[in-house]
């Protein structure tokens, strides 16, 4: 984080001076209390002038409202480095999560999740943190200055006897922060990945307990929270090492200026200059010190820690320099036709194990399809038999435990998501539409759609009442105020609009009425270059496609209507448990 940190600075170099600046006035106010306190103890009431001791209580006292102006000149340039700091952050988790949903829409949703935790709780966590730090540091710093000045006025001996703790304590403060920075990231690092593979088998418990993998599922958890566990112990210990290191810094300074005394009195050190540094230590210095490393100890950690992931956010991935994605070969399926190129499937795997870990059962084993390109294809089942699975692995969402994916003649192992964006769409159940206008919502696989690409997405899939109710293309969307149907609308009009050839609905028309899902999966379908893969909830999705693929656990069955209504039993209760509810 250093490369970003130095450039940050230097651009408010102006309010870090500002802050210095105001911050002498904390410094001259330490330097003044020790100072008056000894010479009222040696120049008034031991003297015997109880009234030249008044004077420099007074002076000492009036030195306080000094405080005030300093704290206040303080803060406001405070803002000036904060603020700062939190616009960026916020930009950059912007940047990121445009960048990651573009190139994967997929994962929109879990992009989205993601942005907003960086937008809310850790840029919030930066800035506080950031905040705290300046502050804590900086006054630590000037009223060392300020201490150090006055005892090296009072008696240099006094030096001797109090910096040499102070900076042992520094330094095994300062020796805890990296490994104590590395267990904090461990232990977020570990709840991270908790919290996802949690929500990845919230999201997959029907096919777990379909297919009786429940307790493999827990045992990857179980190491999770293990290393969870492990990683809050090894903070516990650095903690305690920390509060070791604070005590000698704190405490030990204060405990050798008393057993020093005698020797400091035999040096000519003062009764005053005694209490003086007394009360250097005591009300300012070791104060100041105890703050600063418990902010640097708390704060600090997590401030190192949340700005490595935002930096970390950054370089991961095939993320690249800009929003928009990359096209391959010119343009896609619904700006005409493009070159001639060697035909492919495209849809090929063969040889397809796909389970949920080692040790379960496979949901397929040997599995092989072929789909030609323009084709039109179903896929059904019974509920949690593995359907979205499989149609994760063909968009190389979710590696096979064996064999090869193939997309128009492409592996889809080992691509980006950029490069995976641009050979297939997958629209889940829950279509996602995020604030901003509409013309966005529809670009959003392809953000230089002109207005005519738009035009024939809205037009084909008949979506002018609802753009009309919205306000037109350049009206924003409130995703709120839209039913689930809407958004699923809005959602296909996007597929069609991208220049993906391989588009694959999974039960991502399940809110649109039988008439309205007919005439999209027709229309997605007659898209030019079109391929189209539907994961059918509905007999009538499955009679629309030229070939419909039967997963029954055991194995699969592949053929028209007609021919597995006689060669497969599971297609049959299908479609009779399909005409019976209606």
């Amino acid at each position: 984080m250093t490369p970003h940190a130095r450039p940050f600075l230097w651009r408010h170099r102006g309010a870090l001076l500002g802050l210095g600046a105001w911050s002498l006035l904390e410094s001259a106010q330490t330097f003044l209390v020790g100072i008056c306190l000894a010479r009222a103890l040696d120049q008034g009431f031991l003297a015997g002038r109880t009234s030249v001791g008044l004077v420099w209580l007074a002076v000492a006292a009036g030195s306080v409202l000094l405080a005030g102006p300093a704290l206040r000149g303080v803060f406001r340039r405070l803002s000036g480095l904060v603020e700062p700091l939190r616009d960026g952050l916020v930009r950059r988790a912007v940047e990121q999560a445009l960048r990651r949903a573009v190139a994967d829409p997929a994962r929109a949703a879990e992009a989205e999740r993601a942005a907003v935790s960086r937008l809310t709780q850790q840029t919030e966590i930066a800035r506080d943190s950031f905040a705290g730090l300046v502050l804590t540091v900086r006054s630590f710093l000037f009223t060392a200055v300020g201490a150090f000045a006055g005892m090296l006025t009072l008696a240099p001996e006094l030096l001797l006897v109090v910096v040499p703790p102070m900076l042992l304590g520094l330094v095994l403060f300062l020796l805890t922060l990296v490994p104590m920075a590395a267990a904090q990231r461990r232990f977020l690092d570990a709840d991270e990945e908790f919290t996802d593979r949690a929500g990845a088998l919230r999201v997959g418990l029907r096919d777990l307990v379909a297919c009786g993998t429940t307790d493999a599922a827990v045992d990857g958890v179980r190491d999770l929270v293990e290393e969870a566990a492990a990683s809050t112990r090894s903070l516990a210990r650095w903690t305690a090492a920390r509060t070791l290191a604070l005590g000698v810094a704190g405490q030990l300074p204060v405990v050798l200026l008393l057993v020093a005394t005698p020797w400091l009195r035999d040096q000519g050190v003062t009764t005053g200059a005694l209490m003086g540094a007394l009360a250097y230590l005591v009300q300012s210095l070791l104060p100041a010190l105890q703050t600063m490393m418990t902010a640097l100890g708390a704060a600090g950690s997590r401030l190192v820690v949340v700005l490595d992931r935002f930096v970390s956010s950054e370089t991961d991935g095939a993320d690249g320099d800009g929003v928009r994605p990359a096209r391959a070969g010119g343009p896609g399926p619904c700006a005409g036709p493009g070159p001639a190129r060697e035909p492919a499937p495209a849809v090929w795997c063969r040889g397809l194990r796909v389970s949920y870990g080692a040790g379960t059962r496979p949901l397929v084993e040997g599995f092989g399809l072929t789909v030609e390109e323009g084709g039109h294809l179903a896929v059904v089942g019974p509920s949690g038999i593995g359907k979205s699975t499989l149609a994760h692995v063909l968009c190389g969402l979710h590696p096979p435990d064996e064999g090869a994916v193939r997309l128009a003649g492409r592996p889809v192992a080992g691509r980006s998501p950029r490069e995976l964006a641009r050979m297939r769409v997958l629209l889940p159940q829950q279509g996602y539409v995020f604030a901003g206008s509409v013309r966005e919502n529809l670009a959003q696989l392809d953000p230089g759609a002109d207005d005519d690409r738009l035009a024939r997405a809205v037009t084909a899939l008949r979506l002018e009442p609802l753009v009309d109710r919205l306000g037109g293309l350049e009206a924003e969307v409130d995703p709120g105020a839209l039913s689930a149907g809407e958004r699923q609308a809005l959602c296909l009009g996007r597929a069609y609009v991208s220049p993906a050839p391989l588009l694959i609905l999974d039960e991502s028309t399940c809110h649109l009425d039988p008439a309205a899902e007919e005439h999209a999966e027709k229309a997605l379908a007659d898209r030019p270059g079109t391929t189209l893969v539907v994961i059918a909830h509905r007999l009538s999705s499955a009679l629309r496609a030229d070939r419909i693929l039967v997963l029954d656990g055991a194995g699969t069955a592949f053929g028209t209507h007609e021919s597995l209504l006689r060669d497969s039993p599971l297609y049959r209760d299908l479609a009779g448990h399909w005409n019976a509810s209606g």
